[in-house]
């Protein structure tokens, strides 16, 4: 008898003319692949890439601020009705405000036929802008579409430390398709 070494040894390399028939025939209709490998860029290149990525985070804009600040699992209490949110520290007077129209928006996002993603990533371009610059007041359009916009956006705004309050907006800031908020100023 044979030990299993050897016999494991022929097994391994012997491939009869039906094995190789059956591979030949699963891999017909595939090509080689030309190339690869990622050719490095050139150095100006790689330095312009680098202050634009350093002038993003000077500016907030990078990749993770929208995953520091919002999470797709997370589900706020939002009340029936139109869509409104005030925070503890805050006056409920601000929501009668809001809804009447007494601010207006300094500052207009429009996220019409954006992905959740791109859309996270925009609102959290804006709330930073909007902080830096000042700005107490401003709306966001997220349309009708499929809803699931309209559904989410108010769950990442609970979760963001600088709303003070926000309301469905008033017809003139486009009603039921948009959101009027307040934001902290940092003084």
């Amino acid at each position: 008898m044979k030990s299993f070494k050897s016999a494991r040894k022929t097994n391994s390399t012997a491939v009869d003319d039906d094995e190789r028939a059956l591979f030949r025939d699963a891999v017909k209709g595939a090509r080689t692949i030309d190339n690869d490998k990622i050719q490095p860029l050139p150095a100006k290149q790689r330095l312009q890439q680098k202050k634009h990525r350093q002038k993003a985070d000077s500016v907030g804009l990078n990749s993770r601020a929208a995953t520091d600040f919002f999470s797709d699992q997370f589900q706020g209490y939002i009340e029936d009705g139109p869509v409104r949110y005030v925070a503890e520290q805050e006056s409920h007077y601000l929501l009668k405000q809001l809804r009447r129209g007494d601010y207006s928006p300094e500052m207009l996002l429009d996220l019409h036929g954006m992905t959740l993603a791109a859309a996270k990533q925009e609102l959290a371009a804006m709330l930073r802008a909007c902080e830096k610059q000042l700005i107490e007041c401003c709306s966001i359009m997220h349309g009708h579409g499929s809803g699931r916009l309209k559904q989410q956006l108010p769950h990442w705004l609970i979760q963001y430390p600088g709303i003070r309050a926000f309301h469905q907006a008033p017809k003139e800031w486009g009603g039921d398709a948009a959101i009027v908020l307040l934001i902290k100023r940092r003084d």
